[in-house]
């Protein structure tokens, strides 16, 4: 340090300003080659998402598994699909319809949406994530991460004193979304498509995200089974070439965010089934790093379900007073009827579920930090030993780098 004062004051007693900014140049060269040769590394050994952070499309059109972008979604979902256990009724039933099988959602999905909602769909543990309670609704929600994919998320809320048919209109009403911003992240939404036999539609949604991102788009298709008064309610995204891509806002390709909703015994303890259970699975690539989603939806997922309840209730009183009821909720009333209790898993249902498995989500210690620090305090002990040159110290950091922080996605 003393020699690098000594240095500097060298340079200020020069005799001319030239004299003295040249030998500031010559000082600050060698910091920056260093600046230079650190970013080169660094970019050599980056983590697999900094090609979509910064847009590097061929990169990541050669790790999806078809080259088209919407077929993404659409092949994840057959993957998860033909990986779990196959559904059939109990009883011989006609096969399915053609034209119900060309829909954007069909039977197929009616299907993996039940064995999410029983548990038999085969996939990982889920982790207790959070739970949270008000006088008029509860709230749990648990987190599993499958080995490809993102981040699978899976909520319990219970709301008193509410019939699972105004609920089911209340989540499919896009218009009470936007006009009593109970969710404030919907800017835009119109319908693309739509079936009045099945109820079956597409739409277009666009979602504001926080500033340092650009808003998502989505073309999701929708539809609606009825089991008696239970609902499954499935959306997900749609591949849709006739509508065009646009830089901003970015579409999302794979997205999944379905429904169960069911009367359940109210917490009064009086026995009636006046309350109503909404069970949620949702996952969805929205190209950022999925560990630092992890962490965003961690932080602000009670921040926007809490704002379901009081949006809830404004949605019962405006039906009670007699408001008419908007397009999309009127297209919730369009269901296809089936028999949830003739619908059972083929072969060994122990084998194939998760059997109610859940683990209690554990903070990270701090002595799993250990060997991280110990590898890059090795790399400075051992970089301050040479004097071969900035490169060689630059070579060293980006190797310490490299193995103190394995298993980035």
């Amino acid at each position: 340090m003393s020699a690098l004062l000594d240095l500097l004051m060298g340079i200020f007693r020069q005799q001319t300003l030239g004299g003295a900014a040249l030998e500031l140049a010559a000082l600050a060269a060698p910091l920056w080659v260093a600046v230079l040769v650190g970013l080169l590394i660094g970019w050599a050994w980056r983590p697999r998402w900094a090609g979509v952070v910064v847009g590097d499309n061929a990169q990541q059109a050669a790790q999806l598994p078809a080259p088209p972008p919407p077929a993404r979604a659409t092949a994840t979902a057959e993957a998860s699909r033909l990986d779990s256990p196959a559904v059939v009724p109990r009883t011989v039933v006609a096969p399915v319809a053609p034209e119900e099988e060309q829909l954007p959602v069909n039977t197929g999905d009616l299907m993996h949406l039940w064995r999410l909602v029983e548990e038999k769909d085969g996939g990982p543990s889920w982790i207790h994530m959070m739970e949270r309670t008000l006088p008029t609704m509860r709230y749990q929600a648990w987190r599993r991460d499958p080995p490809n994919g993102p981040p699978q998320y899976r909520s319990s809320t219970i709301f008193e004193d509410a019939s699972p048919e105004v609920v089911r209109d209340f989540f499919w009403d896009d218009e009470f979304r936007i006009k009593d911003s109970w969710d404030d992240m919907l800017l835009q939404h119109e319908t693309l498509e739509e079936c009045t036999k099945t109820g079956t539609m597409v739409v277009r949604w666009v979602r504001k995200f926080p500033f340092f991102c650009s808003d998502r788009e989505y073309i999701i298709g929708r539809r609606i089974w009825a089991s008696g008064k239970t609902f499954y309610c499935v959306t997900k995204g749609v591949p849709r070439p006739s509508v065009p891509r646009q830089n901003k806002p970015r579409r999302v390709d794979l997205y999944y965010s379905s429904w169960c909703i069911r009367p359940v015994e109210s917490r009064k303890g009086d026995g009636a089934m006046t309350a109503c259970e909404v069970l949620l699975f949702h996952h969805e690539d929205m190209g950022i790093p999925w560990e630092i989603a992890k962490l965003g939806v961690r932080q602000g997922m009670w921040g926007c379900v809490k704002k379901i309840e009081p949006g809830l209730r404004a949605y019962q009183v405006a039906r009670t007073a007699g408001e008419p009821v908007s397009k999309c909720a009127a297209m919730a009333h369009v269901t296809t009827k089936f028999n949830a209790d003739e619908l059972v898993p083929e072969g060994n249902t122990e084998s194939s579920s998760s059997n109610n498995n859940t683990e209690i989500e554990k903070p990270k210690h701090w002595t799993n930090n250990i060997p991280k620090v110990l590898m890059i305090g090795g790399a400075v002990a051992l970089a301050c030993t040479f004097d071969g040159g900035l490169l060689t110290k630059a070579v060293i950091f980006g190797t310490a780098r490299r193995f103190a922080g394995p298993g980035r996605r």
